[in-house]
Formats: C-alpha cells, structure tokens, sequence
C-alpha cells in the first residue's frame, strides 16, 4: 500500500514539474533561424543616438543601420526598448533578442560573453563645457572645478582616477541614472552645470543641438564599442560583419554618420529675397490658406519662416523639405511627392491640411489661442509626445490643457529616464528642449510680423 502512495506521489510531483512553465533560457537564433522566421528581434536603448521617435518616424543612427541590414536581408524589424545596458546584456545572455543594436564597450569580459560585430567605434570621453574666453584647455585647470557624472559609470571611474593622477582638487558630483547623459550636456549649455564628461560623438552630436557647446579636451584614451550577437551565433555575427563590408558601402555610412553627428539641427539666417513692403515672397498663399484653417496668416507665416527660412528647397536634417518643412511619410499620405513637395503652393496646401488634422485632436482645447500652441508643439515634434506630456501633467496635478507651465514642462522632462518610462508615456523618450523654443520663437515671430503690419 505505501508502495502504490510512493508511487502515485512521484506521478504526480512529474506531472506538476512537466506542467510547470520553464526557467530555461530562450533557444539561441542564428541566421538561418532568423531567416526561416522572417523576423529580426533587436535589442535597444533610449537615446538620441540609438532610438528615438520624433515626427511619428522612428529614428537614430544605429536604429537606422539594423534597419537598413534587415531591409537588404528581406527581415522584418522588432525592436525590443529596454532602458539601461545591463538590461541589454540581460537580453542577449537569454537569448530573448538575436542583436544588441546599440553601442556596448568591448571588454575582455564582455568578449568572453558575446561575439561582437566589426562596426567598431573608436571613441574617448571628453570634457563638456561651454565655449568662452575661459575654456579649459588642459587637465590641469581641472582642479578647483566641479563636474557632474552619472553615478557607477565609466565616466566617474575614468573622472576618479583621474582625479587621483592629479593629486586630489576635482569635485566629482554624481547624479542619479534617471539623469541621463544627453540631460547632462543640456544643462551645461543652458548654464545650470558648467561641466560634464560624454564619448566624444556623443558630445558632438548634441553640439548639433547646442551651438554653445565645447567638448574638444580628451580625458581618456580611444575605447571601442560595436554591437553583439550570442557566442551561439556565428553566422549571425558573419552576416552583419560582411554586409558592413561590402553592402552598406562607405557613402551610406558617412552620410548618415553626418545626418546625426555633424549637421545642425537648426537653419541659419534668411537668405532669400524678400519683396518690399512683404513679409516673404508668398504673402498671397499664406493669406488664401490661412483662412481654410481660421488662423491669422502672419501666424502661418512664422510658421513658414521658422521652419524653413521660406526657402523652398530646404531640407531639415531628418528630411523634412519644403516652405513648411512636411515629413515624407506625411506629404505622401496628403498626396504630394518629392518633387511637388518643393513647390510653394501645394506645400503650404497641404500644411494647413495637417494643421487642420492636428486641431482636431486637440478640439477639447475650447481656448483657442491655447490650444494653438499645442498644435505648434505637435507640428514640430509629432502628437503623440504631446499626447505623452498632457497625460504627465494630468498625472503629476498640472492642467493638461495649458502649454506654458504645465504641459511644456513635462515635455521636457520626458528626456528624463523617470518620465519616459512612466506608464502613461507610450512613445518613450524624447528631446523637448527644441520644441519648447520652437512654440517660444514661432508666437514671437508672429508678433513681430504683427507689428510689421501696422507700420506698413
């Protein structure tokens, strides 16, 4: 009898283990899986150099390569968003993506771990300040100074020992990871820090935002990064490697090496010529399409200058173009092409159209003055970060219908790693410092060309 119970017992302790959900890791992919499964799983992170949307485009210099990679390989693309490296590398140890697509420092560690691929980049971290007649220029000068860095990073590790070869003097202040390093740099150029530590191109390339920024005094020597793959996937690890030799070409490379890391964001001086007694050279169109939308034309106008500089060939550098500066996925859906998207007047037409789009999700705005700001908000950045910092300001007690204080507030703070990753926060992180200025600068520009109208 005890026999038959022992027995029964072991039945059913094997049958709860064999119901039980397995804590095994993922089974590794390598190419030709992935190929049979139609299906490339990317693993990234938030930043403006790796992923980010802006305008409804997804965007950043390495989500843009593995794009460009699955594209030439006929593979759909999942994107899979963590916040931190270790998450990453969590990731990738259980095979849960095939590819970490952002940049991990390549040590001897690491490379016991994963295969990493030959996109290497060659980088050094370097100081951040903001260009003066008193720039530092060497470590030296270093002492006496106070630099803010991320805490448990590589940039406190390198700041410490190099405080140490200088014999003591740096004050190292750390600051949380909800601070990221892109917020760092920010506040060395808006002057609420004077000085932080960044890689070099990422350094560079909030330059592109920042004109104010100096970041040409090395701290470290080179250090490399590249992607990773599973030590498992070899074929894999071969397949990117050749494509960055041979299909990517050298052209593609540099051209979007330039896009992120070298033009500017923004457009320089007006150089085209206007008429006399005008504001531009299409008053007219301005005036016919302003009404459609029930806006002020000279509104409509600041628009076009802040955009584009009323140059109708312009092209911003996430390839927005024309008068008013559309988007190609939104010029396509509102029937233009690249080469009517050029011409003033189905251009600003087709503006006024997506205005009129973007006040009807903003309808229970009932001020419409304030509600135009929301919709200037959206035309830079997109609705859906808009819609991101309205549920933030609603969430956090400020009034989700009103832009100055409240709702621009917190699309500010969704550069923060505490706010875009919030739960009411659907499309992650975003820069906001460059939409707060564009609202500022379109309604002063309106106000400018007010008062232009009464002296003519």
């Amino acid at each position: 009898m005890k026999k038959d119970i022992t027995i029964l017992l072991i039945l059913i302790v094997a049958f709860f283990v064999a119901c039980s959900p397995s804590k095994k890791k993922n089974k590794v992919r390598d190419m030709p899986q992935i190929q049979q499964s139609d299906t490339l799983v990317v693993g990234s992170i938030y930043g403006s150099s790796s992923y980010f949307v802006f305008k409804g485009e997804e965007m950043g210099f390495d989500y843009e390569l593995i794009r460009r990679f699955a594209d030439d390989h006929g593979l759909k693309l999942k994107v899979v968003l963590v916040n931190s490296v270790p998450e990453l590398i969590t990731l990738l140890e259980k095979h849960a993506i095939d590819v970490v697509a952002s940049r991990l420092a390549i040590t001897n560690e690491r490379k016991q771990q994963f295969l990493f691929t030959n996109n290497e980049y060659i980088n050094m971290q370097v100081l951040v300040q903001r260009s003066s007649r008193n720039e530092v220029n060497d470590v030296v000068q270093l002492i006496g100074k106070e630099i803010f860095v991320n805490e448990k990073t590589k940039y406190e590790e390198r700041l410490r020992n190099l405080n140490a070869e200088l014999g003591g003097g740096i004050t190292i202040t750390t600051v949380p990871d909800s601070l990221t390093v892109d917020n760092l740099i920010e506040m060395v150029s808006l002057g609420q820090i004077d000085y932080t530590v960044a890689e070099n191109d990422i350094a560079m390339l909030n330059k592109t935002y920042f004109r104010n920024l100096d970041c040409k005094l090395p701290l470290s020597f080179n250090q490399r990064s590249a992607w990773a793959v599973s030590k498992e996937a070899p074929q894999l690890q071969q397949a990117i490697n050749t494509w960055f030799d041979s299909k990517i070409k050298r052209a593609y490379y540099n051209s979007l090496y330039n896009k992120y890391f070298v033009q500017a964001k923004y457009f320089g001086d007006c150089n085209i010529k206007i008429p006399k007694n005008a504001l531009s050279p299409y008053d007219e169109l301005f005036r016919r399409y302003a009404e459609r939308i029930d806006w002020d034309w000279y509104l409509l106008a600041a628009v076009a200058f802040e955009e584009s500089r009323f140059d109708t060939y312009a092209e911003s550098w996430v390839g927005a173009r024309g008068l008013m500066q559309l988007m190609p996925r939104t010029y396509t859906s509102l029937g233009l092409n690249d080469s009517t998207v050029v011409i003033p007047e189905p251009n600003i037409e087709a503006a006024t159209r997506y205005i009129n789009m973007l006040n009807n999700y903003f309808a229970d705005i009932a001020d419409k003055n304030e509600r135009i700001k929301f919709i200037l908000a959206s035309y830079n950045a997109g609705h859906s970060h808009i819609f991101d910092a309205m549920a933030l300001a609603k969430k956090y007690g400020k009034n989700p219908d009103v832009w100055f204080g409240n709702v621009e507030e917190y699309l500010l703070l969704k550069s923060h790693r505490e706010y875009y990753t919030d739960p009411v926060v659907r499309s992650g992180y975003f820069r906001g410092t460059q939409t707060s200025r564009y609202v500022v600068d379109v309604l002063r520009t309106y106000e400018k060309f007010k008062e232009r109208k009464t002296i003519n």
